[in-house]
Parts: C-alpha cells; sequence; structure tokens
C-alpha cells in the first residue's frame, strides 16, 4: 500500500493524467450505455401499435406515432420510409436505406473511436512513463554507484516496482475499454440485422394496407389466397395441356 501511495502522491506528474484518463473513459462507457438504451425499442409491443395505428389513421398517423418513440427504428427508419411510401416500395427502400447510412449508422458508431483511442493511449502513456522513470532511477544508481554511496543504490532500485505502477494503471485503463469497444461493436452488428429486418416489415405493412387496410390484420390468409390462385393457374394450365 506504502508503494501505492506513493505513486499518487509523489509521482503525481505521472498518476494525474492516467487517472484522469480513466475518468474521461469510464464516462464514455457510461454515455453510449445510455445512447444504446435509448435507440433500443421493443418492436414486439411496438409493431402491433403500429399496425393498428397505420389501419385506423393512415400514414400520417403512422408517422406521428412514429415521431413519438425514442428509438432509432421507429424515429429515424420508419419515418424515412413512410414519408416515401407514396412514391412506391423502390422508393421507401431506398430512402430507408439512405437514412440508415446517413444517420443510424452514424449515431451508433458515436464514442466508439474515442473509446478505442483512450484505450491505445492509456498503454502507451503508462509504458512512456514507466521508461522515463526507469532511465531516471537507473541514472540515480550509476551516479550513486560511481561516486561510492552504495547504500543509496538500494533506495534508487525500490523505485523500478514503483515505476511499473504507470504501466499498470495504463492497463487498468485500456483492458475495461478494448472490452467494452468489442461488446459495443458486437451490439451494433446485432443493430444493423434488426434494422433491415424492420425495413422489409414496413415495406410489406405499407403495402398491404394500399392494397387493402384489412390485410394488415389478416397476412397468413392473404399468403393461402395467393396460393390458392397459383394452384388453380396451374390447374387450367394443365386442362389446356390435355
Amino acid at each position: 500500500m506504502n508503494a501505492v501511495y506513493d505513486f499518487f502522491i509523489k509521482e503525481w506528474y505521472f498518476s494525474i493524467p492516467l487517472v484522469i484518463m480513466s475518468l474521461i473513459a469510464a464516462a464514455l462507457v457510461i454515455w453510449r450505455l445510455l445512447l444504446n438504451n435509448t435507440a433500443n425499442t421493443d418492436m414486439d409491443d411496438f409493431l402491433p401499435l403500429f399496425q393498428q395505428t397505420l389501419r385506423k389513421g393512415g400514414v400520417k398517423a403512422a408517422v406521428s406515432l412514429c415521431r413519438e418513440e425514442k428509438g432509432l427504428i421507429p424515429s429515424r427508419l420508419f419515418i424515412a420510409g413512410l414519408e416515401a411510401s407514396d412514391q412506391g416500395a423502390a422508393a421507401m427502400r431506398r430512402s430507408m436505406a439512405n437514412e440508415n447510412e446517413l444517420e443510424i449508422v452514424p449515431r451508433l458508431h458515436f464514442l466508439l473511436a474515442p473509446i478505442l483511442a483512450i484505450a491505445k493511449i492509456a498503454t502507451m502513456v503508462g509504458l512512456f512513463f514507466t521508461v522515463i522513470s526507469m532511465i531516471n532511477t537507473f541514472n540515480a544508481i550509476g551516479e550513486g554507484a560511481s561516486s561510492g554511496k552504495a547504500k543509496e543504490i538500494g533506495g534508487h532500485a525500490s523505485k523500478i516496482g514503483l515505476a511499473l505502477f504507470a504501466t499498470a494503471l495504463g492497463l487498468f485503463t485500456a483492458i475495461p475499454l478494448v472490452f467494452s469497444h468489442v461488446l459495443f461493436k458486437d451490439w451494433i452488428a446485432k443493430f444493423e440485422i434488426r434494422v433491415k429486418a424492420s425495413s422489409q416489415k414496413l415495406i410489406t405493412l405499407v403495402t398491404n394496407y394500399k392494397k387493402d387496410p384489412k390485410l394488415l390484420d389478416q397476412p397468413e390468409k392473404e399468403d393461402a389466397e395467393d396460393e390458392d390462385e397459383d394452384d388453380r393457374a396451374r390447374r387450367k394450365r394443365k386442362a389446356r395441356a390435355d
């Protein structure tokens, strides 16, 4: 404990920059976690309400509902698709792709670069401080040996262990940041998959609404009717061939 006290108090010019980086890194990780929580929307709960609103109030009511949500999928993706719904499914797909590329993805990656930068810099800064401290210590040992002050050599040698606290503190900051960065990247990859699935779901819902609002409640029936029509067409072609 004395060595730790000496490092933070006597070697304050080494410890303070590393402590500041640790505090900044912790703040960035917490900030990113809060943003992730805000970006999420429980689509299993939202989609039934969205379908009901679209069926009863149309596209304008659906847009108003999406504006009330904080999640990125309803508030950004769905609104972009709904605003282009009058131009057809292809226009909706292009609008949502642009919104995803220009707005959603940059928001998902916000703060990831600083988090990774601090993780790398903290390690290098800790190592740099350790090297400087060890150089000074070895110089002091060399001067003591040349002047015949053998008793002071042991005292200077003990500072080598103290110098290694800088590297330890740098690693203490960097390791959680690298782990957090990997988890954030994995979360982003999964969120992008949800964005693609939600885009296709929205196109299907709007297309069915334009055909018949009642189809929003009967997607399975619609598929069955399509299959029956295909079967009837095949039977007609077979009858003509016979």
